[in-house]
């Protein structure tokens, strides 16, 4: 007998079956009830979204005291799903977010996680997001630019690195809310981008992706930050970019949406962050091409750091020309269709992971909440925007999963 018919099944395996099975078990059901009920199960229940989120704004119950450091975050989720579904919250609701969040801006620099907390990079980007979504004149004119810019350049390490807060962990999400942040300010300058190029390559893995820091395992949340960081200080053409597209074309499982990590289980989150290196992939057609050609020539796919260090795909380069580089990027057009199955994601955004009730979910058997919800939402747009050549191109009628299509099983589990 062989020894392979004998053995029992890992955790992982048995994991993995009850979610195809939960998933696959909600596409035929879909098959099966009659057209009027299909066309409800395949909407986007947009209001019932908006009025969860809006509820969470103005006031959370006590089960989310857990999350009293993460507080920005929350405004930050729920602002970001609202602006991605077209409204916008009321004057008075707009008013009391501002407050609060300016509440959270430390005198020294940055936001922290709740007043009289400690600034941190993570709920820096959250709290600046959030204002900037807003994007009134109150909004805007709370933050104070030069007490961030002291703040980020207090979390930069002589590595390269940046820290999350004052003594603490430095990774890729660090570098990427750090920069990124810088870059939507205005303030990004070459103090703050010095070596930073070097030690997110540092964390790329062998098998392409991006880990947190250097020697761990590649994962869809940090290679979305490691790829947009090197977008934005232009030093993206440094990276092994062939090697990234092996191990993100293989994210997407036969349950129709992405896993974050080889080997786990599919999540709605990674929607966005494993679709958004997609996006960022589509416009970098010409550097593969380029990479393709110095492999199939038996040289190394990427620049040498002294060589690249100097280049940059959008050709700007300079501490006055850092803050053009994202916004020039996010302009040019699409240079190749998608590398990922757009519909196929659609579908499982809508059929796995939204609630009618309003709110999206990880998995079937999970519970909604504010994360899940916005980078669903933040996915769903990736997914439907995917076939658009220019930023500001509506999506085309072909990209769009809606109630007149069929659930399918988009790939084989064979």
């Amino acid at each position: 007998m062989d020894p392979s018919e004998t053995m029992s099944p890992t955790v992982t395996q048995r994991d993995q079956w009850m979610v195809e099975s939960q998933v696959f078990m909600i596409y035929e059901l879909l098959g099966s009830v009659p057209r009027s009920a299909q066309s409800v199960m395949l909407e986007l229940q947009r209001d019932n979204h908006i009025e969860f989120l809006t509820k969470g704004l103005r006031q959370l119950g006590p089960s989310f005291c857990v999350l009293d450091a993460n507080r920005p975050w929350l405004c930050y989720w729920i602002l970001h799903s609202i602006a991605l579904l077209g409204d916008s919250v009321d004057a008075e609701l707009e008013n009391n977010t501002i407050d609060f969040l300016s509440r959270c801006q430390d005198p020294d620099g940055g936001y922290a996680g709740g007043p009289g907390q400690m600034p941190h990079l993570a709920t820096t980007y959250a709290a600046i997001n959030s204002l900037i979504t807003l994007g009134g004149h109150g909004s805007l004119s709370s933050i104070n630019r030069g007490k961030v810019y002291a703040f980020l350049r207090q979390m930069k390490d002589p590595s390269g690195a940046f820290r999350m807060h004052d003594g603490g962990e430095m990774d890729v999400r660090a570098c990427y809310t750090a920069i990124s942040v810088a870059s939507v300010l205005n303030i990004l300058d070459d103090d703050l981008v010095k070596d930073v190029g070097n030690y997110v390559i540092s964390c790329q893995t062998y098998e392409g992706g991006f880990s947190g820091e250097p020697g761990s395992e590649a994962h869809g949340g940090y290679t979305f930050c490691g790829l947009a960081t090197m977008v934005l200080i232009g030093e993206v053409n440094r990276l092994d970019l062939t090697s990234l597209i092996d191990w993100m074309v293989f994210r997407q499982g036969v349950e129709c949406g992405f896993q974050g990590r080889t080997n786990k289980l599919v999540d709605g989150c990674y929607s966005f962050w494993q679709g958004g290196v997609f996006a960022l992939i589509q416009k970098l057609h010409s550097i593969i091409d380029e990479q393709l050609m110095l492999s199939d020539a038996g040289g190394s796919a990427t620049e040498s750091p002294q060589t690249a260090s100097t280049s940059s795909h959008s050709g700007q380069r300079g501490s006055a020309k850092f803050s053009n580089i994202g916004f020039n990027f996010l302009k040019e057009p699409a240079e190749m269709e998608p590398l990922f199955h757009s519909m196929a994601l659609q579908q499982y955004i809508i059929l796995c992971s939204q609630l009618q009730e309003g709110g999206f979910r990880d998995k079937p058997g999970k519970h909604r909440d504010y994360y899940h919800t916005c980078y669903c939402l933040s996915g769903f747009s990736v997914a439907q925007y995917s076939y658009s050549k220019d930023a500001d191109s509506p999506p085309l009628p072909k990209a769009v999963f809606g109630p007149y299509h069929e659930a399918h099983k988009f790939f084989s589990t064979s």
